[in-house]
């Protein structure tokens, strides 16, 4: 073999490793685009309405607050409180459940006077949605669209949102109505849900795209509800004007 045969096998030889390599990397990059798609891939365009909606509280305990380090704790009162109190308003169904009251405590104070009258599911049960009471209790509701809230992000949303899912669920995880230990855990949390096709939300739009309609009977409530600074100031302009 000559000198130039050899460098033409050679370069011929490095041309097939440079394209076998280019390949494996682009199907490397292709399965990793697909797998962080997937969730987007299967989400659905559905609306939440009053009609289809559930909302489920998931471990809004004493104990558990005081661990939350991602979110302000009283912000993070403030939007579950005005969350349930607009989903109360709109006659969307509410199941709240906890677990081990016993090491964790009870559901913070704030809550439970929103929630006076309703029955709480106590539960050992890591997964929420593991605990038959709880599930039953989501499925009897006859809704398809669940709403759900917890303490922690990564374990008591993450784990019923992304259960729900293979009982024939639609999940939407409320993360600002929702608090974890640390950062980390939150954004893994939320990155784990979306990738499975659970759909995060805000506790405020998520109340409007109920709503629906400012002309509905329940807007006042519902705004009332949610507490938000320029709403409170449209409103008592409202009033200020009506005097007329």
């Amino acid at each position: 073999m000559n000198r130039r045969e050899f460098l033409n096998d050679s370069a011929a030889v490095i041309a097939a490793a440079v394209v076998g390599g280019a390949s494996a990397a682009e199907s490397r990059v292709a399965r990793s685009s697909s797998l962080q798609s997937k969730g987007a891939n299967e989400m659905t365009p559905n609306r939440l309405t009053r009609d289809n909606a559930v909302l489920l509280l998931v471990d809004h305990q004493v104990g558990l607050y005081t661990g939350i380090r991602d979110i302000d704790t009283l912000t993070l009162k403030h939007n579950i409180v005005g969350l349930t109190k607009a989903m109360l308003a709109l006659k969307v169904p509410v199941i709240v459940t906890t677990t081990s009251e016993n090491m964790w405590g009870p559901l913070i104070p704030e809550l439970a006077d929103v929630l006076r009258g309703f029955k709480t599911i106590e539960r050992t049960t890591v997964n929420a949605w593991d605990e038959k009471r709880v599930s039953d209790a989501v499925k009897a509701t006859g809704r398809k669209m669940l709403i759900v809230t917890g303490i922690s992000t990564d374990v008591c949303l993450a784990f019923p949102a992304i259960a729900a899912l293979a009982d024939g669920f639609e999940s939407y995880a409320v993360i600002d109505a929702s608090g974890g230990f640390t950062q980390t855990q939150v954004d893994m949390g939320i990155l784990r849900m979306q990738q499975a096709g659970v759909v995060p939300v805000g506790y405020s739009n998520v109340s409007v795209e109920i709503l629906a309609d400012n002309a509905a009977p329940e807007a006042t409530a519902v705004y009332s509800a949610l507490g938000m600074p320029f709403s409170s100031l449209v409103f008592g302009l409202r009033q200020y004007y009506s005097r007329g």
